[in-house]
């Protein structure tokens, strides 16, 4: 059946993310097509994935498949969606986007209206297969189509339903470019040791753990946010001295900002990669 062949438009890092955790869960290397015009970015295909087909045209690629992921650079995205666009409306295929900004009416006056369109945001820890992702479905998406697209991106990570679309603008402030604040954190952090006189080893690894771990126990123990941080703060103790010092800095009001900023430049860029 030709929603059984699943074909990535794009070889990137986040394609080889989805193909590496789709087979992982099981699925047949053989129901697999990607396309990419670069000769190295196909040879990696093929040397990480045994048994996909790999292919240098887009539309041999997606020819009869069920479902096309179009993994491509934003700026590409109109060229390779109007050069589809003949197959997608003789097929009229799912198709799934996790090109950041593109939004699901620019896809459509690409692709053609009558094409069912999921939008999504997956984020870089999807490299590691533990991302999160936001979707949202276009219109003209059915529950089933819904459960394929969301199945494609669960290969990467946990995922969170958008039902308004103009929320991906704050998604991408905050999950997508969230793991450069994170990042931010462990330098800052690792830093401060070495200021106070630890080796830079220990130091690296005294704030990644740290950061490791307070991100597991924020999933896993199931208490909120502010009640594992009071849980860590003895009233006159070390933890509240330091707090307080952020607290007099703004670091809410600063972090409420640097989200702000995100969601309106997101903003921005949805609308220049439109036209």
């Amino acid at each position: 059946m030709a929603d059984e062949t699943l074909a990535f438009v794009g070889g990137g890092h986040m394609a080889r993310a989805l193909i590496g955790g789709l087979l992982a869960a099981g699925r047949d290397p053989a129901s697999i097509r990607a396309s990419d015009p670069l000769p190295d970015a196909r040879r990696q295909l093929e040397s990480s994935f045994p048994g996909i087909a790999v292919h240098a045209d887009n539309a041999a690629a997606v020819r009869d498949a069920g479902t096309w992921v179009l993994a491509v650079k934003p700026q590409l995205m109109r060229e390779v969606a109007t050069g589809l666009a003949p197959l997608a409306a003789a097929a009229g295929p799912l198709v799934v986007s996790i090109a950041a900004g593109i939004r699901v009416a620019d896809l459509a006056a690409w692709l053609g209206p009558q094409v069912p369109i999921v939008r999504t945001m997956p984020n870089r820890p999807a490299l590691l297969r533990c991302g999160v992702t936001a979707l949202f479905a276009g219109g003209s998406v059915t529950s089933s189509q819904r459960a394929r697209a969301g199945g494609i991106l669960g290969a990467v990570g946990g995922q969170v339903w958008l039902e308004d679309e103009a929320l991906m603008d704050v998604v991408t402030a905050v999950s997508g470019s969230g793991p450069a604040y994170v990042f931010l954190l462990i330098e800052m952090l690792e830093a401060a040791a070495v200021a106070g006189g630890i080796d830079p080893p220990d130091a690296r690894r005294l704030a990644v753990e740290t950061v490791h771990g307070a991100a597991r126990m924020a999933r896993e123990v199931g208490e909120d946010p502010a009640t594992l941080r009071e849980q860590v703060t003895s009233r006159g103790g070390t933890t509240a001295a330091a707090l307080a010092v952020l607290e007099r800095a703004g670091i809410r009001d600063t972090f409420a900002s640097a989200v702000r900023a995100g969601a309106l430049r997101s903003r921005e860029l949805s609308g220049e990669s439109g036209n």
